[in-house]
């Protein structure tokens, strides 16, 4: 296991971590691992899935200072409902149960196939048409 903190407080003690590391570094890594927990960004998220990875999403939220918004929310619900990534609830709670779905084959993810490379936004776009006034 293996993590970029960013400017995090916290220190995993549990394994490996970088407070940032470079693109090339996050290619390399992405190939190497079998799941990626990423942050809702859709750039992140996507590298993972064209990379053909399984892929927990977890949410940086506006309340802890972590984002200017909550747009990530938006963006883990549309992915998770369609069936291209596991997402964790907000407050993290459960992501020993998103990985647990993940290595017990509990959860079959759809491979993501990169046809449409506005695809996902018309998916977030189609989400938030739907949900919001």
């Amino acid at each position: 296991m293996y993590a970029q903190i960013g400017a995090s407080t916290y220190k995993p003690r549990n394994y490996s971590y970088i407070d940032y590391i470079s693109p090339e570094e996050f290619d390399k890594r992405i190939e190497e691992a079998s799941i990626v927990v990423s942050h809702g960004a859709s750039g992140s998220i996507m590298k993972a899935l064209n990379a053909g990875k399984k892929v927990i999403a977890v949410t940086r939220l506006e309340k802890y200072g972590e984002h200017i918004n909550d747009h990530q929310i938006q963006n883990n619900i549309t992915l998770s409902d369609k069936g291209y990534v596991i997402s964790a609830n907000l407050e993290l709670d459960n992501l020993g149960e998103c990985f647990m779905m993940i290595t017990d084959n509990n959860k079959h993810l759809k491979r993501w196939e990169n046809k449409d490379r506005q695809a996902l936004l018309g998916m977030i776009d189609d989400f938030i048409k739907g949900n919001w006034n």
